[in-house]
C-alpha cells in the first residue's frame, strides 16, 4: 500500500504540470480558435518543416502569444500575417507565395527529380552497353557449363 502512495504522490506534479499546458492560454474561445488557424499557415522558425501549430520549441510558444496578443488587438489575420513577414520575411509561411525570390522553393523538387531520373536513365543505359559488350570465348561457355553442372551433381 505504500508503493500506492508513493507512486502516487510523485504522479501528482506531472499529472498538474499536463493540465496546465493543456489549459488554453486565452480565455477567449474564438481568440484561440483564430490562433490556431493562423498558427498552421505560419512556420516554426527553428524546427525543420513543422507548422507553429505542432512545434514545441520556446521560440515558437513566444511567437503563438505574439500573435495572441495580436489576435487580442483586433489585428485582422492578414495584418497578423503581413507583419510576420515583414519581421521574418516568406519563411514563416508554411506555404510561401510564388515569387522571384521563392522559384526555387516551387521549382527545386521537380528539377531534382527531372535531374534523378535522367541520372537513372544514363546510367543503365551506360551498365546495358557494358553488359553487351562482354563476349564470352568458346573456352569460357564450356568452364561456365562445367561448372554449372558440377555444382548441380553435388548433393
Amino acid at each position: 500500500m505504500r508503493w500506492f502512495y508513493l507512486v502516487v504522490i510523485l504522479l501528482i506534479p506531472g499529472l498538474a504540470a499536463a493540465a496546465y499546458e493543456a489549459s488554453p492560454l486565452a480565455e477567449n474561445p474564438q481568440v484561440e480558435a483564430r490562433l490556431k488557424a493562423l498558427a498552421v499557415e505560419l512556420r516554426c522558425l527553428v524546427c525543420q518543416n513543422q507548422t507553429l501549430a505542432d512545434s514545441n520549441a520556446p521560440l515558437a510558444e513566444d511567437l503563438r502569444r505574439e500573435v495572441r496578443e495580436m489576435i487580442v488587438k483586433n489585428m485582422s489575420d492578414q495584418e497578423i500575417i503581413d507583419f510576420l513577414v515583414s519581421r521574418y520575411g516568406d519563411f514563416v509561411l508554411y506555404r510561401p507565395p510564388l515569387k522571384t525570390t521563392t522559384t526555387l522553393l516551387w521549382v527545386g523538387p521537380f528539377l531534382l527529380l527531372i535531374g534523378g531520373a535522367t541520372a537513372l536513365v544514363l546510367a543503365l543505359r551506360k551498365r546495358q552497353k557494358k553488359l553487351a559488350a562482354v563476349a564470352l570465348t568458346e573456352a569460357e561457355h564450356n568452364r561456365v557449363a562445367q561448372l554449372l553442372s558440377e555444382g548441380a551433381n553435388r548433393p
